[in-house]
């Protein structure tokens, strides 16, 4: 598996070459995913913002996230995720957006949401109707909370590459 730096410089020039901007909001990584594309050299030419998103209060404040959608599904669920993203692009001049939510543990997890419980969605403007182009995903990593969070990063850096490649 690749490193969160080889997966952050590949993005870095997969958003290069497409000539866009990247935003994130993050939850459970706690800004892992942000200091993963600073540690890349010139990726100001690339990243416009990261939102550390922990608190519910963060994620309708910062994100606009609906707070019916956090008492209805729960701030780890998909809606969250895909409001997060959403939010991202709306609070950024990035043209594609990365969100995570999850629950990295030990403990918070259920019988629903088990510990290692991480919804994800990746967002990209279409600049020509103005719809968004969105993809949603739910995954369970396991391991402990560090192990958590890593992966959780790197699925989340893996999928805005994919959406990227996906984009030519």
């Amino acid at each position: 598996m690749p490193s969160l730096l080889e997966l952050s410089a590949d993005l870095g020039q997969a958003l290069q070459a497409q000539g866009w901007q990247l935003a994130l909001a993050e939850s459970c990584t706690g800004g892992m995913i942000a200091e993963s594309v600073t540690a890349i050299a010139g990726s100001s030419a690339w990243f416009d913002r990261g939102f550390v998103t922990y608190s519910n209060a963060a994620k309708i404040d910062m994100l606009t996230v609906p707070e019916r959608l956090i008492a209805e599904h729960g701030a780890v669920s998909e809606p969250v995720a895909r409001a997060m993203a959403m939010g991202a692009l709306q609070r950024s001049q990035a043209n594609i957006s990365g969100a995570v939510t999850g629950i990295a543990g030990p403990s918070g997890g259920s019988a629903l949401k088990p510990v290692g419980t991480v919804c994800f969605a990746w967002a990209m403007r279409d600049g020509e109707n103005q719809d968004n182009q969105i993809v949603i995903e739910t995954r369970h990593f396991e391991g402990d909370r560090t192990q958590v969070r890593q992966q959780a990063a790197s699925h989340l850096l893996t999928g805005l590459l994919r959406l990227i490649n996906r984009s030519d």
